[in-house]
């Protein structure tokens, strides 16, 4: 049988988040996502739990005498038995206080990205800017992820989160604008050029920030906020001051206040074209809400910022965005390459 070869399955992009993980490959003319939450639980070992789990279908794995439910089931079984999830991420890079974080997440990406189609296929992965308003490094998380993908066969490149924003969503503005990924565990933040980066960094704040301090302030598990923000909440400042709505609320505004108070003092810095005029597109799972496009620009419109902004817009898929734009990177990339390997599975007719 001969293996077919199609030219436009020749790249993944990789969305390697705090929240989500999530892949985007070509397939003919429409982009297939593939999204994991990057979450797990641990419970207690039992035969007949882990026939139930097998059974079912929950991805997990057996260590000893526990179980972990990793991805999209964790937060269900945290809070059935009324547990905290566990990350393998933390701020927006791989978590120094989780023992378990690389192993937990190699599983995850390995279930979202599968096997590459062939040795050494093209994968762009995302990667955070150092935050300029804490001390993190970016730097081992993103040469653990490279090392990871390259042991799973993929030729892995990192690209910054804010840039594939703007290649995912600024193509009708020749890759020009500022992109600015809301994620849970940072804000990433980019400003181009005809695809070229002329400013980006991160906030080491993002929506765990915001359900950290609502759960605080009302003294809620943080699941039961995370699941009470990503079910039904709108931005739309109509909810009853002490309950957990209301202060979502009180705290995204703080978080736009803060990342906007950033821009202003980081594009200061940049040596910025005068008379610019450039769109800014919000993305990123934080984004996702009912009324935040609004509550964005109503923000920016009192920020002291040295151009000029000709519209706000949130990307159509929020969550979706950065993996598309590394996606982009990787075809491009791909297209420039005159010869393409021979795939793994090949046969001989």
């Amino acid at each position: 049988m001969t293996h077919r070869f199609d030219s436009t399955s020749m790249a993944k992009g990789l969305d390697v988040g705090t929240m989500n993980i999530l892949s985007a490959r070509q397939d003919a003319s429409e982009t297939v996502f593939v999204q994991q939450r990057n979450s797990f639980v641990e419970i207690e070992y039992s035969d007949m739990a882990e026939q139930m789990l097998s059974r079912s279908e929950v991805l997990h794995i057996r260590k000893d005498d526990k179980v972990y439910v990793v991805g999209d089931d964790a937060l269900n079984f945290a809070n059935i038995f009324n547990k905290e999830t566990r990350r393998p991420m933390q701020h927006g890079i791989l978590s120094s206080e989780e023992s378990s974080a690389i192993p937990m997440i190699k599983l995850i990406t390995e279930q979202v990205v599968g096997e590459p189609s062939f040795e050494n296929e093209r994968l762009f992965y995302s990667s955070p800017a150092d935050p300029i308003d804490s001390d993190l490094s970016t730097l081992y998380h993103q040469k653990t992820l490279e090392s990871m993908l390259g042991d799973m066969g993929y030729d892995p490149e990192p690209i910054n989160e804010g840039m594939a924003v703007i290649y995912s969503e600024l193509a009708d503005n020749n890759f020009t604008g500022l992109g600015v990924s809301f994620g849970a565990g940072m804000t990433n933040v980019c400003l181009a050029y005809y695809a070229v980066p002329v400013m980006k960094f991160s906030i080491a704040r993002g929506g765990d920030w915001v359900d950290e301090q609502s759960a605080q302030a009302t003294g809620t598990p943080v699941d039961k906020v995370t699941t009470i923000k990503e079910d039904d909440f709108k931005l739309d400042f109509r909810t009853d001051v002490g309950g957990v709505e209301g202060a979502l609320a009180i705290y995204y505004e703080n978080l736009l206040d803060y990342v906007i108070e950033h821009i202003s003092r980081e594009v200061d810095e940049e040596d910025v074209e005068e008379g610019l005029d450039v769109p800014v597109v919000v993305t990123g799972g934080t984004s996702s809400p009912d009324g935040f496009e609004e509550l964005f620009e109503d923000h920016l419109e009192d920020a002291s910022i040295p151009f000029s902004i000709s519209d706000v817009r949130q990307a159509n898929e929020p969550l979706y965005s950065v993996a598309s734009g590394a996606l982009v990177a990787a075809r491009s990339e791909e297209e420039d390459q005159p010869e393409q390997e021979e795939p793994m599975e090949a046969a001989e007719d």
